[in-house]
């Protein structure tokens, strides 16, 4: 943006994981840098210019919303496999370990050919904004330049990411393994150095940052997590990881490699891995004493419910870690999610809290808030934006909307959904209300009906040849026009 910009209409916030609030008829004013200025709720068509006068905006350029269009904040992915994306819906039959040896490490292989990946990540990067994602963690391949050019080309379309190298030094195939641990830390320290110089000036806020993502314990040797541990504690880095260990008869056991630790979340602690800007995928298989320890440092969960339920992994127990004080997010875990889509993640996640409620239906006098229940659309809603934000360390700077924060944000309309428009037959005085029920009817939807506009930047104008048109805004999206398809840890 380079002029700021007033919004007027209705905003959908995340408040907490039980509360949303929906602004009517709202003014929210965003400065030149693409950060939220301030915002003022319920003013009077009338009161537009007196409101704005007030806070020194003259002559500013007001985008009124039609009747059909809300604003809520972008969708953030807290874990997903940027090289994966070209086996969607492939391997199916298969459960997780069958699955990396049949299906994923031979299309991670192919990432060694800079043109194969610069054309495949090109349009991974399309898809994910188009599905409305502006933040997103990214694994990528053991490739250091290939995963280069993925932070360059997340860069040049402005959408805020953090990238990782896997590291995975055993127990992998031998067309797909490093060398060494020192190998791998080199290239680790290369690929942060690298992302680093994409904006030198601003290495706290800058849209693309580095994470480390070791595979998972079983493919790391000692040597390798402790100079990761060394790593992530020396450069505040996050670092993002799985926490579901499915092993077969074939593979080696925590029990064999890490004798010495009772878990796996322990063998992660004990390498100086588990941390407050730590990223642990799916958490399926969580004994009590690992939650103790995750809520103790700090870590955040991404909750992958449709890769958990595609790849028959089981269902993450989501509610009772919310009730320890966990933070959570979703994440879409592509190829093991088959859908790049966070608002799929959603549908899933309230799928995933209706199956572990119906197994406590009927029990009475049930422990906590949230764990063996139905999760409602606002929390649903904040494990979409600010429990992403938090999980990723970022919710003093997105997730919601705020004075200071950036403009990450989503204009949705409805206007082809008239059966939801048309609130079920029911008269709606308040347009607040209105507005609240058609987000809460529109999550029930497989996909909003037109994203129009997406705020990860500086005005920046997508035009989706997949699906429907959308325009997405933050702070730190891409200067120009664009046209799209449709974690791990922070380094």
């Amino acid at each position: 943006m380079t002029s700021p910009t007033v919004y007027y209409g209705s905003v959908i916030n995340p408040k907490d994981l039980e509360s949303l609030v929906a602004l009517n008829r709202c003014l929210l004013a965003v400065d030149a840098a693409g950060n939220i200025d301030w915002l003022v709720d319920d003013v009077e068509e009338s009161m537009v210019q007196e409101t704005m006068s007030s806070k020194g905006y003259i002559d500013v350029d007001v985008i009124p919303l039609k009747d059909s269009q809300f604003i809520i904040p972008g969708f953030i992915d807290t874990h997903t496999h940027a090289p994966q994306f070209a086996n969607i819906g492939s391997g199916q039959q298969y459960e997780l370990l069958d699955w990396l040896s049949n299906v994923t490490f031979p299309m991670e292989a192919k990432f060694a050919d800079l043109d194969f990946a610069r054309s495949a990540y090109t349009s991974v990067v399309r898809r994910v904004l188009d599905n409305g994602t502006t933040t997103c963690c990214y694994y990528g391949t053991l490739h250091l330049e290939s995963t280069k050019l993925l932070a360059d080309i997340i860069h040049s379309y402005g959408q805020r990411a953090f990238v990782g190298k896997c590291n995975m030094d055993r127990h992998c195939p031998d067309y797909y393994i490093e060398p060494s641990a020192e190998s791998s830390i080199q290239a680790t320290e290369a690929l942060m150095a690298h992302i680093r110089s994409l904006a030198p000036d601003s290495t706290v806020n800058a849209l693309v940052q580095p994470i480390l993502t070791p595979r998972f314990a079983i493919s790391c040797t000692p040597p390798l997590l402790t100079a990761l541990g060394k790593l992530a504690s020396a450069t505040r880095t996050f670092v993002s990881k799985p926490t579901y260990q499915k092993t077969s008869p074939r593979s080696p056991s925590r029990k064999e490699l890490f004798p010495e630790c009772s878990s796996y979340t322990h063998v992660y602690d004990s390498f100086g891995l588990l941390r407050h800007n730590t990223i642990l995928a799916h958490a399926v298989h969580l004994e009590p004493k690992e939650i103790e320890i995750i809520a103790r440092r700090r870590a955040g969960i991404s909750h992958c419910p449709n890769s958990n339920f595609n790849l028959s992994s089981g269902v993450a127990p989501i509610g009772e870690l919310l009730d320890k004080g966990v933070k959570v997010g979703l994440g879409t875990d592509v190829s093991g999610g088959f859908s790049p889509s966070i608002l799929n993640g959603i549908q899933n996640a309230s799928i995933a809290s209706k199956i572990l409620a119906m197994k406590h239906k009927g029990a009475k006098n049930l422990p906590g808030t949230f764990a063996n229940r139905q999760f409602s659309v606002a929390t649903l809603f904040y494990l979409a934006t600010l429990g992403g934000a938090e999980v990723c360390d970022l919710d003093k700077r997105i997730g919601s909307f705020a004075e200071g924060k950036s403009f990450d944000a989503l204009i949705i309309d409805l206007a082809d959904k008239q059966e939801i428009l048309d609130c079920g037959g029911l008269q709606l005085t308040s347009l607040a209300t209105r507005a609240r029920l058609l987000f809460a009817q529109n999550l029930k939807v497989s996909s909003f009906a037109e994203m129009i506009e997406i705020f990860p930047v500086f005005s920046f104008k997508v035009v989706s040849w997949e699906v429907k048109p959308f325009r997405c805004f933050s702070s730190s999206l891409a200067r120009s026009p664009h046209y799209c398809m449709g974690i791990s840890t922070l380094a």
